[in-house]
């Protein structure tokens, strides 16, 4: 035999041989994705999606805008008129409690005070010589009283005098931040002139309102959260008061909330959002809203189980935007079905296609 054809016999045999070797694989390969489209094909249970439940955090809250008002906030004005004398605080500067900010001049109370002091000097020695007379029988009771009113008369008008005299120098009412000045040394001030604010802004006060719905749901000590455009932080107050009636206008309730603020970052008159948690549950069992199938007498969800879906009766509790509270009917680690709700029916076969 030559050596071409030899060489040409080889060649046809392995050719053979590799045929041989893979055609059993390819009948394999084969055979395997026929099966697998096979059985997706003849697979009819419904196709759903489902969610396991777990316990969650979820709160009950209420929002709502509100204003920063000063803990202590008052206009100095001057009791009395006249010229102020002398101003004694700096805008913008701490000031404590009975500390004197301004004088008034108070030369002509001075004088009507050593004048009525002499008067009583007077006034005194005349009614113990009558006290004396009367004594002896020597004048009338009448007379004697006449005296002893005369005096008790200038002692008030010295107290009169010496209280005009207290209210030309204007003290703080309590401790805080002095305001701008609207006046100088040498003004002429009466009680409708402002000469400054006075705010104590070591905490804050907080208005808010909320429906009347929730008017019973609100109590006194209840925390509050909130934050003004000032900062992205949040700050946490306490309700201490509460109006004690319906606003007929706003349908709302007033409440006011106390928050402590020792640095001085919240400043009065801004705005705030509120946040007030009226119940807060550990452990809650929340579903999708499009897990519910609403009835007549009450509310379903299926559950899958064993490759089935099984109803649940139960009842729910809070509402969330995509969440309900299950108060009763379900527990941790049911599998509750989100999807196909429509076409589901008790003990229907389905497969979950997703599980969240």
């Amino acid at each position: 035999m030559s050596k071409p054809l030899r060489n040409t016999l080889f060649i046809l045999a392995g050719l053979v041989i590799v045929v041989l070797l893979t055609s059993p694989r390819i009948g394999l390969f084969s055979s395997r994705g026929t099966d697998s489209a096979s059985a997706a094909a003849t697979d009819k249970r419904l196709p759903v999606q489902a969610v396991v439940l777990k316990p969650e955090k979820l709160s009950n809250t209420i929002r709502s805008s509100g204003t920063v008002l000063a803990n202590e906030e008052v206009e100095l004005r001057s009791e009395i008129a006249g010229k102020i004398d002398k101003i004694y605080f700096t805008e913008g500067a701490r000031v404590r409690k009975g500390q004197v900010l301004v004088k008034i001049d108070d030369s002509e109370l001075q004088a009507q005070l050593l004048k009525l002091e002499s008067q009583e000097r007077l006034a005194t020695d005349k009614e113990q010589r009558r006290k004396e007379l009367v004594s002896k029988q020597l004048i009338s009771s009448e007379d004697y009283e006449t005296a002893l009113n005369e005096l008790n008369s200038t002692r008030a008008e010295i107290k009169l005098t010496q209280a005009r005299i207290a209210k030309t120098e204007l003290q703080a009412p309590f401790d805080g931040v002095v305001g701008l000045r609207y006046v100088s040394e040498g003004s002429y001030v009466s009680s409708a002139t402002r000469i400054a604010t006075l705010q104590n802004i070591d905490q804050v006060k907080v208005d808010f309102s909320v429906p009347e719905k929730y008017a019973s749901a609100v109590t006194k000590g209840q925390s509050i959260q909130f934050k003004t455009g000032l900062s992205p932080r949040k700050f946490t107050g306490t309700i201490y008061a509460i109006e004690p009636k319906i606003d007929p206008v706003t349908r709302t309730v007033q409440l006011r909330a106390l928050c402590p603020d020792p640095d001085r970052t919240i400043l009065p008159g801004s705005f705030a959002e509120v946040e007030l948690i009226l119940q807060e549950f550990r452990e809650a069992l929340l579903i999708p809203t499009e897990a519910l199938v609403p009835e007549l007498l009450g509310q379903k969800v299926y559950v899958y189980r064993d490759g089935r879906a099984v109803p649940h009766d139960i009842e729910i509790g809070l509402r969330t935007e995509s969440s309900l509270q299950v108060t009763s009917g379900l527990t941790s680690g049911d599998t509750v079905i989100t999807s196909g709700i429509l076409q589901l029916a008790e003990g229907m076969p389905v497969r979950i296609r997703e599980l969240n």
